[in-house]
């Protein structure tokens, strides 16, 4: 039979579809790129081509010279209390029991489990503070070890963020956008900056959540996703378990030579796929089973603390070699930035203290405590703390106001709060020792210095080297960035 007609003969519907659809598409393309002057927009030129190297960036980035080259992102989800933790209030417990009077709550929303409470009575902090070091910041004794590095922490206590309710607020957060799709942080820099270390996903994320809380929280995958860029960006999700990522192993009676030789076949025919098709996403596929391999090898490595010295494994507290635990995750975090690892999310749950400030919120601080500032310190006396930008704090913060029974302590509690909250800051060209923003005298507005979520996010851009009005993506016939149309960069607290 003439090979020409065998060849047609075997084409099937779906290829017919397929290679038409992509024709079609690709001359419709074509004409709309020239028509509006966009054809030679290199924006989205990581997702287009071949898979390269998975170190590849943008070009053009960093834009200017970073302060600093890693984030640990310590994300403390539910809204820990600021009035508890780090804004100080004397007049809180002056007020304690009375009416909050309605010019400091005019026109502020707040979720519908304190929305229709007609007398919102004010709480004060159940415990003292206290200043702290040579910068004299003002931190709980609920938070011991992090009073002992107040030197080293720039606090911002007037963030400000725009959702009332968790997932909306963490989102908002994380990726610009209060619904889900957009992508966040930590896929933003790895399409922008690319990786340094091709044995280890530039985006880590790990989990966790303290023992015996009520907290229902859920970790959603979106809060790490890598929303309309190429999947190849979104974080790795590292588990709280002896085996951290799944299916590194091989099969048994398969060899690492046979592996890589079964790794490269499949790898010449995705990329004759890549090549008819066009679909980033086989270029993803290429790139995951590449890096998958190299896996293989450095995982273990780096999961083995045996060579961990004792005094740094007591640093981090008792809970540091029970994968799974905040502890844990953070010594992790150290590791994996000392090999590379240019983002590192870390997630913990349960700061959601609607009716348990007097029980479960001891317990969020004694498990977060001493091993965020084991972290900084670590990194402070490894040299990696100059430019490595330790973040911590959540997606907002709890009304000054109860949430309860005051007359019950053992429930006491707060509701969510978007209109003032604290997050502290550490190395990474931000300056120590300084408190940035104030909120008025019941915590329940911030009024000095204001920092918006879309500010926080631009500072943070900024330093990394980043312009965040320059990384863009475009999408849907617009140019995507993690700001959205707002931020600025906050230069007060930068050195």
């Amino acid at each position: 039979m003439d090979p020409f007609i065998e060849h047609h003969l075997g084409v099937t519907r779906r290829t017919l579809l397929e290679n038409s659809a992509y024709g079609l598409g690709g001359a419709a393309l074509s004409w709309m790129l020239n028509r509006d002057g966009m054809a030679a927009d290199h924006g989205n030129a990581a997702s287009l081509g071949a898979a390269g190297p998975l170190s590849q960036g943008l070009p053009e980035l960093p834009h200017f010279a970073p302060k600093a080259k890693r984030v640990i992102y310590l994300f403390q989800n539910g809204g820990p209390s600021h009035v508890e933790l780090f804004d100080h209030k004397p007049k809180l417990r002056e007020l304690h029991g009375q009416v909050m009077a309605d010019s400091y709550l005019a026109g502020r929303r707040f979720s519908s489990m304190t929305a229709t409470v007609k007398d919102r009575l004010v709480l004060g902090n159940v415990e003292p503070f206290a200043q702290r070091g040579a910068s004299g910041a003002w931190v709980s004794e609920l938070l011991p070890f992090t009073a002992q590095i107040a030197d080293e922490l720039c606090f911002v206590k007037s963030m400000q963020t725009d959702a009332v309710n968790h997932a909306p607020a963490i989102s908002f957060l994380l990726s610009g956008a209060q619904l889900p799709g957009r992508p966040t942080m930590g896929a933003w820099l790895s399409y922008g900056l690319g990786s340094a270390n091709e044995d280890l996903p530039s985006y880590v994320v790990m989990t966790s959540v303290s023992k015996g809380t009520s907290c229902g929280q859920i970790f959603y995958d979106f809060y790490w996703g890598s929303g309309f860029l190429p999947t190849r960006f979104q974080g790795v999700k590292f588990r709280g378990s002896s085996e951290p990522v799944l299916y590194l192993k091989n099969p048994e009676g398969l060899s690492r030579e046979v592996r890589r030789g079964m790794l490269d076949d499949i790898q010449a025919a995705n990329r004759l796929k890549l090549a008819s098709a066009g679909d980033p996403e086989i270029a993803t596929r290429i790139a995951q089973y590449e890096m998958a391999y190299r896996m293989q090898a450095s995982v273990p490595e780096l999961t083995d603390l045996s060579n961990e010295p004792k005094s740094v494994l007591d640093r981090y507290g008792p809970q540091v070699t029970e994968p799974g635990t905040f502890a844990h995750n953070c010594l992790m975090a150290r590791r994996m930035v000392e090999r590379g690892v240019q983002f590192v999310q870390l997630m913990h749950a349960g700061w959601d203290q609607h009716n348990s400030l007097t029980t479960e919120l001891y317990t969020q601080c004694r498990d977060t405590d001493q091993p965020s500032a084991a972290l900084v310190l670590d990194l402070k006396e490894r040299g990696l703390l100059e430019d490595t930008l330790v973040i911590w704090g959540g997606e907002f913060g709890r009304t000054p106001f109860i949430q309860g029974d005051i007359q019950n302590r053992k429930r006491w509690g707060r509701d969510h709060h978007p209109y003032a909250y604290t997050v502290w800051m550490a190395g990474g060209g931000v300056k120590p020792g300084i408190s940035y923003g104030e909120s008025d005298d019941l915590a329940v507005n911030a009024v000095k210095d204001v920092v918006h979520v879309h500010d926080l996010q631009a500072t943070i851009l900024h330093l990394l080297g980043i312009d965040h009005e320059k990384l863009t993506y475009r999408f849907q016939g617009r140019q995507f960035r993690l700001t959205d149309v707002h931020g600025r960069v906050v230069k007060e607290i930068i050195t």
